[in-house]
This record gives C-alpha cells, sequence and structure tokens, in this order.
C-alpha cells in the first residue's frame, strides 16, 4: 500500500474528534451520500447489513431529540457528586440543534441470530457491525472536512418512539454531522480534564488477561507458513475452487502437514474385552475380540483387507485381550485390574498412563510411514465409548445408545442403564485421563496416545467412528495442537457420533452408515485422501 494512503488514513484517525460545535451551512448532497455510502461499505457478521441510516433534517424531530438530550443529561447529572455534576454540566455534549443535519443509524435485529452466520455464537455481533459502520462514516467524514458528533444522551425506546421505529429495530444513538465550529487539539472530555486516554501498555495483554498463563502444549500444529504453502498449491491447480469438495480440504490439511505427497500410512487396529459384557450390554460373545485380532494379524480381518487395498501397512495392537496375549500382535497390555464401570472403575491411573504411553511410542513410529488410521475391535466397547462421550459432552445416555449390530430394545435399555449408573458412580471428573480410569478401555487409552504420538510427530490421523473419535477428543483434551492433525474418515450409525465430530470441529468424508468397525470407515477414507493427493499433484497447474 502507498505510503500516503497509509499517511492519509493515520492523519484521519488521529484528527477524529467528538464534535459538538458546528456551523450552520448546508453539506452537500454528494458529502452525504460519500459518508452514508463508508457506513454501508462496513463489515458485516454473515453480510448480513443490519444498519439502517435515518437522515433526519426536520426541525421539529430535531428540536425533540435536542429536549429529550437535555433531559437526560440532567438526569444523569444528578446521580453524581456535586462536582462531577457541575462539571458534567459544563461541558457542551451534543449539537442536535446547530449541526445541519443528523442521522440516526439503527440496527435491524429482527433476524434470528441463529439463522445469520456467525451470531449463533455472538448474538451482539449485528450491533458491533453497526459501530464498524459509524467509524466508516467517522472517518469519511474527517476526510471530507466534515465534523461528526456521537450523541447515545437518549433512552432507547423514547428515540425509537420519536423515529417510529419497528419492534426489533434499535438505534445506536444520534450522530450530528456538519461543518465544525471547533478544531479540538485533543478529545473533548480530555481537555476538560474529566478523563484521559491510557497508555498503549494499559490495554494491551498477551496470550491472555493480565497475569493468566496460557496452557503448556507439546503439539504444535503445522506452521502458518505450510499452511499458507498447502493452499496457494490448491489455487494453482487447474480445476475449479473446491473442485473436490470436502476431499479438497482434507487434502490441503494433508499437505500442509507432510509438506509433501504422501503415499502411504498405517492402519493401527487397537483391541481389547471389557469386563462390562458381563452386564449383557452386547449380542456378541467377548471371544469375538480375539478371534477378529487373530484375523487381523493374518491379514483376513475386514479392517486388514480394508487397510491393503487402500496401501496401508497394518499394526495389529493387543492392548488387552482376555485370555492371554494374541500371538502376532503388538503386545501392549498392562498389568492391573479392570473394571465394569457400573461397580468399579475401568482401570487404574497407572495402567492409564502406561498405555497411553504405549500408544504414543506406535504413533511415533507409525508416523513415519505416513497417514495414521485409527480403528479398533472390542466386543463391548460402545458402551463404554458411549459413556466416555456422555461425560465428555454432556449428552444423556439416551442421547448415545441406539441399535447397534445384533442388539434388541432389550439390550439398548440395558446400555443406557449401565451407562447410567457408570456416570453416577465416575461423578463430576472431566480430566481426560481421570475419565479414561473411571468409564474407558485399553484400547481407547491406547489409541488417545496413538493420536498423541503421531501428531507430536507430524502425521496426518485419519480417525474411524466412535470410539477412535472419543479417543482424538481425548487427546485434544490433553494437547489442543492434537486437532490440527486430525480427519474425520466417515461419520457412522452410532448416535453420538455426529455430536462428538461437531466437538472435534470436524466434517467427515464419507457418510456410509457403517458398522464394520476395525477401521474399515478410516481405511476406505484415507484411500481418498491418497487418490486426493494424486490428483493433486499430477493435475496441471495455473502457473508452472
Amino acid at each position: 500500500m502507498a505510503d500516503e494512503i497509509v499517511q492519509g488514513l493515520d492523519a484521519a484517525i488521529g484528527a477524529r474528534r467528538d464534535i459538538r460545535r458546528f456551523r450552520p451551512d448546508p453539506v452537500p448532497g454528494e458529502y452525504v451520500e460519500k459518508v452514508l455510502t463508508a457506513g454501508h461499505s462496513a463489515p458485516s457478521v454473515g453480510h448480513s447489513q443490519p444498519w439502517r441510516f435515518i437522515v433526519v433534517t426536520h426541525p421539529g424531530l430535531r428540536d425533540r431529540a435536542a429536549h429529550m438530550a437535555d433531559r437526560e443529561r440532567i438526569r444523569q447529572a444528578s446521580g453524581m457528586t456535586p462536582d462531577r455534576a457541575a462539571r458534567l454540566l459544563d461541558l457542551k455534549l451534543e449539537g442536535i440543534r446547530e449541526a445541519p443535519l443528523g442521522v440516526v443509524v439503527a440496527c435491524d435485529r429482527r433476524a434470528a441470530a441463529a439463522g445469520v452466520l456467525g451470531r449463533a455464537t455472538f448474538p451482539d455481533t449485528d450491533l458491533w457491525s453497526c459501530a464498524c459502520a459509524i467509524e466508516n462514516m467517522w472517518l469519511t467524514a474527517r476526510t471530507l472536512g466534515l465534523g461528526m458528533g456521537w450523541v447515545t444522551l437518549f433512552e432507547p425506546g423514547e428515540l425509537a418512539e420519536l423515529l417510529g421505529l419497528p419492534d426489533g429495530v434499535e438505534t445506536l444513538g444520534w450522530l450530528c454531522l456538519g461543518w465544525p465550529d471547533e478544531r479540538p487539539p485533543e478529545p473533548g472530555l480530555a481537555r476538560a480534564a474529566w478523563s484521559r486516554r491510557l497508555p498503549l501498555d494499559q490495554v494491551v495483554m498477551r496470550d491472555g488477561w493480565q497475569e493468566h498463563a496460557p496452557p503448556d502444549s507439546h503439539v504444535r500444529g503445522p506452521a502458518a507458513e505450510k499452511l499458507v504453502t498447502a493452499t496457494d498449491s490448491a489455487d494453482a491447480v487447474l480445476t475449479p475452487p473446491d473442485a473436490l469438495g470436502v476431499l479438497d480440504r482434507a487434502v490441503t490439511r494433508v499437505s500442509a502437514l507432510t509438506g509433501s505427497r504422501v503415499r502411504g500410512g498405517s492402519l493401527i487396529l487397537a483391541g481389547a474385552d471389557h469386563p462390562v459384557v458381563g452386564r449383557g450390554v452386547s449380542a456378541f460373545e467377548q471371544s469375538v475380540t480375539r478371534d477378529v485380532l487373530t484375523a487381523a494379524v493374518e491379514g483376513r480381518s475386514a479392517g486388514a483387507v480394508a487397510a491393503r487395498a487402500a496401501g496401508l501397512e497394518v499394526v495389529v495392537v493387543d492392548a488387552g485381550v482376555a485370555g492371554g496375549a494374541v500371538p502376532g500382535a503388538l503386545d501392549a497390555r498392562v498389568a492391573g485390574p479392570t473394571g465394569d464401570l457400573v461397580a468399579t472403575p475401568a482401570m487404574s491411573p497407572d495402567s492409564v498412563e502406561a498405555l497411553l504411553d504405549r500408544g504414543r511410542a506406535i504413533g511415533e513410529s507409525a508416523a513415519a510411514t505416513g497417514i495414521v488410521a485409527l480403528g479398533e475391535v472390542g466386543i463391548g466397547n460402545t458402551t463404554v465409548a458411549g459413556s466416555l462421550a456422555c461425560a465428555l459432552l454432556g449428552l444423556r445416555p439416551s442421547e448415545v445408545a441406539g441399535l447397534g449390530v445384533g442388539a434388541d430394545d432389550a439390550i439398548v435399555a440395558r446400555k443406557r442403564q449401565v451407562m447410567s449408573q457408570a456416570l453416577a458412580r465416575a461423578g463430576s471428573v472431566r480430566e481426560p485421563m481421570a475419565l479414561l480410569a473411571e468409564l474407558g478401555g485399553p484400547e481407547i487409552a491406547v489409541l488417545t496416545g496413538v493420536a498423541l504420538g503421531a501428531a507430536a510427530a507430524g502425521s496426518p490421523v485419519v480417525l474411524d467412528g466412535l470410539a477412535t473419535s472419543v479417543a482424538a477428543a481425548l487427546a485434544i483434551r490433553m494437547e489442543a495442537g492434537v486437532q490440527a492433525y486430525l480427519i474425520a474418515g466417515q461419520q457412522s450409525r452410532e448416535m453420538a457420533h455426529g455430536a462428538l465430530l461437531a466437538d472435534l470441529g470436524l466434517e467427515p468424508l464419507l457418510q456410509l452408515r457403517l458398522r464394520a468397525g476395525e477401521g474399515v470407515g478410516a481405511c476406505l477414507a484415507t484411500s481418498l485422501l491418497l487418490q486426493g493427493t494424486a490428483i493433486r499433484a499430477g493435475t496441471a497447474r495455473t502457473v508452472d
């Protein structure tokens, strides 16, 4: 930007004053239009443009407004100490009658906040948008040699009635606009010793309020230059913007994390058994966990076949299968009791810590192969994962436990009862490691560690179903930077999975109503990611 533009803006900001004294000379219509156009060019939340500009020249309206302002000035003074009241009454706080025209900025708030992008979380952003419009008008008036004064000595409802505003439209006060009859070198209230401008260093804080200490972080998101480079690279591909839809953004995330075309990766398939099965929460025998992990070691489980089809290595992890270690699986088992959630905690704190450490090591090692996809096996672990989801998100068991594979109404009722009892026993525990100890499962603890380790090593992590997403949610609560490395492979049929993905801030690549588990959805999504990176790398570019 040219130096003269910067200097001009600095001069306008530095010389802007709240003008109270005006000359009676009329303001040319083209100047009024410039000021209003500047207000209409302000940023607005969701491009809602909530401002409405009421230009007031009618003498009767101005007289009524001036009377209202005088009355409010007296009322405010009556609530002050005698000295402060006298000083207030000595101040000239408005020029409603003297200025050749007034502009009332009104905010049309009749649109529901949830229906305007950006207002659902900050409902008052429509008012903030109108304040931005006023600042635009003020600076533009200054550059034209005009003066502006912002008068708020009104009861808002009374001013709205004066101007006939409908319900749901609020005023932000009255702007006096005209040729200034004063050139104050500093703000009027500062000259009157009413207040002073604080030094900049008294209003600027770093990383929080005053002595607030930001949380420690050992996992950092990708550097800004990597994100920008990946986005620039996507922009240069000879395709329409976002040609691959949701996949495009995921490919950009992978590119930012890997820095080059990624060619493969690993499926980490962790399995464990759960004593909660003894409470009738599953239609399958506990032995199925061992059967699936054994088939995975042999390369014949659905997850292993899906991984091989996607070009991924398979790491089968025995995190605690009943009946001894699974031959050929990576042994991540830890000693220590496991409980059924209802009567006793799931694991000891020491067991949780050991499982997390083993998961971290697995994740760091797998990151060297490329993308890390997560999968799990464990009869009864939907009850475990559902209990954790309830505790993490404040959900009710009825919002989490639905008909699973082979389940009937009686099983669903027992799952909800078990989850309610487990949550009642765990109480208000929310710290992630404590939650794992109270309500978790060994494979979920391992996968939480895998997500932490893979992210720390800079690898994208692709999630599968509810249990892997619960592990990711726990990992984020331990290290916020992990979120930058996560990709939602799919949204499963589990009732709570959508809410959990929303909590993670992730949009799934696939919605196939899968029930397979074992990381099948993560492998399918990883295959898409690898194809997407190949498409981006091989497609012609607008600039070679």
